[in-house]
């Protein structure tokens, strides 16, 4: 076997997969597994090992939100019909949210939120222990907690990392002597993943190794994180998740259900299963900051932004430093010679905060693009051109040269399709009985972000191959996505390409998470292929240049050989390694887009129906049409949710969620969203990979939400900054002259 390392530190310039002589790459091609996934034959974490031998956990959790414990007595559950064991193990009390935390906190009998994990009752079958696991008896020193983010703002305090504070020219000065100026603060609550599959894992030793079938994200990382937790060397931990039922950032980390099976499957000398409930998904994880926005723009009379702050809170749990970095679209989105984006934390006694789809853009786009309407409406400009006016010809804040910037052709491609030049001019003005129409729009950008990633790729014998990294998929079509690169570099049907992921056993790849994962880890396959493309030029005799390979044969010099005739037996096997260079460090690199919505506002209940809703945007490379637009849609969806629907409601005496479960916790369901749309614009990065690609699955949510609030202030003059946007809010803020035409 060899190895072939590749780093980018110029603009990648035409390579194979320009040429489309397989012609795979960027089609629409159905999911590798999603026939396995339809049919039942993927097997999911909880879905392995079965028989007599397998025993059952279920995790008895804190009733209240802060406080000390001070004994459990769990006699009564181990004397219980079935019951196994109970692990009472600090180790275990509370694990990581987030892959950037190294291991599992350790509590030291201290509670820190509603629902933490106290301990776990194990027993011959789930329905034993979780009966079993209502007997145990936990004695607590109650305390005064903090739950509220507004009422302890005046605690917050920069955490002290690369966003607590950036700056650039003097923005308090340029603000007060702007022209124009616009000062409001905004509110998001906070949100929950709420995954299909719940957070499950079956854990077995052979000796002193730890296999575990798991629902985790990062592969390569959670292995170190859960070596840690149980204090044994990361050689002897071997995670496996080849099949995910979505993440969206919760199982970035190891969750309280891998430490805990661990140990008690260690301890009983058998495989134990751990899944949470619905309920403990929602307590016992992570969650999306809450955050309190205060947005600032100051510009001139005809538009040009000259000051613009953007300056958030977000909440954590003590000792946890992640903060939702609500700014990081602001620092670059729009010109201003004078800016400032803060970001500070306060601490509360809630389920610590991690990183949820998009952090940072989710719910920071749903107030600046909100800010840059009302602004445009001060100034009297449409809000496409007060964006287009401040559009930077490099990154504002750094002066990095852009890698690559469409977000102007988005938009104008956008309101084309869209039919923006005719929508309604002032709220109010398009009504179809008690419905009030309105259009609203947002731009939208998702920072790229790379990762190094490895992958084995293996020309066998007979001229299939064979793809191996620990990269995941967690329903984004990574499968596919690597067959295809594979198959369009070695010139093969996809059906010969197998693609094995979520062994911890391959080489490590980025993983899934911050949308870097298809340019990364596709990055390295890349580069594994090339190594096996220059091999064959070498047998051949040939320049890569004069070489075609093309249906399982290799082309050239007027000959035209069989791959499986000219290995003669001898597979060819190249691991790959693509690491971030200059050309990563140098440039700004960013995907960008644009939103277009359509609601209708019921003057008389103030309900919200979407009724259109229009994404384009421009992503670099696309690898794949089908799943690239499957993940809009999806982004789509929830950015309809954070708009209208989505909160975790806390109840201030004890840090509770009270809608702990998907019938109160409210996602967009079918009935909520309408026909959507995606454009996807030709585009190639050459600086973000040697794909050409940029991320996409999170570019989607970005500004959806503002789109949609535009959409109803165009329809009925409300504002509300205060998220979600619900039918009480938009009732109150209803102008009398709405409910008179209505009665008429």
């Amino acid at each position: 076997m060899s190895q072939k390392t590749f780093q980018l530190d110029e603009p990648i310039g035409e390579t194979r997969l320009d040429r489309h002589v397989q012609d795979v790459i960027g089609k629409g091609l159905p999911r590798f597994e999603g026939a396995l996934k339809v049919s039942g034959r993927a097997p999911y974490a909880y879905e392995n090992l079965h028989g007599a031998d397998v025993a059952y956990g279920f995790l008895v959790t804190s009733t209240i939100g802060s406080g000390k414990i001070l004994s459990i007595d769990a006699e009564a559950a181990r004397a219980a019909p079935g019951v196994l064991h109970v692990v009472l193990d600090k180790r275990a009390v509370r694990a990581s949210a987030d892959a950037s935390d190294p291991y599992p906190a350790q509590v030291n009998g201290e509670i820190t939120h509603y629902g933490q994990p106290l301990c776990l009752v194990v027993a011959e079958s789930f329905e034993a222990a979780r009966d079993a696991a209502r007997l145990v008896k936990v004695d607590v020193e109650y305390r005064e907690g903090a739950y509220d983010l507004e009422a302890n703002r005046h605690k917050a305090y920069d955490p002290g990392d690369d966003m607590g504070e950036m700056r650039k020219g003097e923005f308090e000065k340029a603000f007060a002597e702007a022209e124009v100026t616009f000062d409001a603060t905004y509110t998001t609550p906070s949100q929950s993943h709420s995954a299909m599959e719940p957070h499950a894992c079956v854990a077995h030793w052979t000796g002193d190794e730890l296999t575990l079938h798991g629902c985790y994200q990062l592969i390569a990382k959670n292995v170190g994180q859960l070596a840690k937790a149980l204090n044994v060397s990361a050689s002897k931990v071997h995670i496996k998740a080849p099949y995910i039922g979505g993440g969206f950032g919760g199982k970035l980390g190891i969750g309280p259900e891998a430490v805990y099976a661990s140990i008690a499957a260690k301890e009983l000398g058998r495989p134990v299963k751990v899944a949470l409930t619905r309920q403990q998904v929602y307590q016992a994880t992570n969650r999306r900051s809450d955050t309190i926005q205060r947005i600032r723009l100051g510009a001139t009379k005809d538009g040009r932004i000259t000051a613009i702050a953007h300056d958030t809170i977000g909440s954590n749990s003590p000792g946890d430093d992640f903060i939702e970095p609500a700014g990081i679209s602001t620092v670059f989105l729009y010109e201003g010679d004078n800016r400032l984006i803060t970001h500070r934390k306060v601490d509360l006694d809630l389920l610590l905060s991690a990183s949820m789809r998009a952090p940072g853009e989710a719910v920071g786009m749903l107030s600046l693009e909100n800010a840059m309407d009302e602004m445009a409406e001060k100034l009297g400009l449409d809000p496409i051109e007060f964006r287009k006016r401040n559009e930077p010809r490099k990154d504002p804040q750094q002066g990095l040269p852009f890698s690559s910037r469409m977000l102007l052709e988005c938009m104008d491609e956008g309101a084309r399709r869209f039919g923006w030049a005719d929508r309604p001019k002032r709220p109010g003005e398009r009504r179809e009985g008690e419905w009030l129409i309105g259009y609203g729009m947002s731009a939208a950008s998702r920072k790229n972000l790379l990762q190094q990633s490895s992958a084995k790729v293996t020309l066998n014998a007979d001229g299939s191959v064979g793809v191996e990294t620990d990269m995941t998929d967690i329903g984004t079509g990574t499968y596919t996505i690597l067959q295809q690169i594979a198959a369009e570099m070695l010139g093969l049907p996809v059906e010969k390409v197998a693609v094995k992921l979520g062994d911890s056993a391959s080489p490590q790849a980025a993983g899934s998470g911050g949308s870097w994962g298809a340019n990364s880890s596709g990055s390295s396959v890349y580069v594994a292929c090339q190594g096996i493309v220059e091999k064959i030029a070498g047998k051949l005799g040939v320049s890569l240049d004069d070489l075609t390979l093309k249906d399982g044969t290799a082309i050239a010099g007027n000959r035209q050989t069989a791959l499986a005739e000219l290995l003669k037996g001898e597979p060819i096997e190249v691991t790959g390694t693509f690491k971030p260079g200059k050309a990563f460090k140098e440039t700004h690199q960013a995907s960008y887009g644009a939103h277009f919505c359509e609601v209708a506002v019921n003057s008389v209940t103030g309900e919200t129906r979407v009724r259109r809703l229009l994404t384009v945007g421009a992503a670099g490379r696309i690898l794949n049409e089908k799943t690239a637009r499957s993940q809009c849609y999806g982004g789509q969806i929830f950015g309809i949710g954070a708009a209208l629907t989505e909160e975790l409601v806390v109840d201030p005496r004890s840090g509770l969620f009270v809608n702990h479960d998907l019938a109160e916790y409210h996602v967009p369901v079918n009935a909520d969203v309408p026909q959507l749309e995606v454009v996807l614009l030709e585009e190639r990065d050459r600086y973000a990979s040697p794909l050409a690609g940029k991320g996409i699955g999170e570019l989607a949510i970005s500004g959806v939400g503002a789109a949609v609030t535009n959409a109803i202030y165009n329809a009925c003059g409300v504002r509300v900054r205060d998220y979600p946007m619900t039918l009480d809010k938009v009732l109150k803020g209803m102008p009398r002259e709405a409910f008179a035409e209505a009665a008429e």
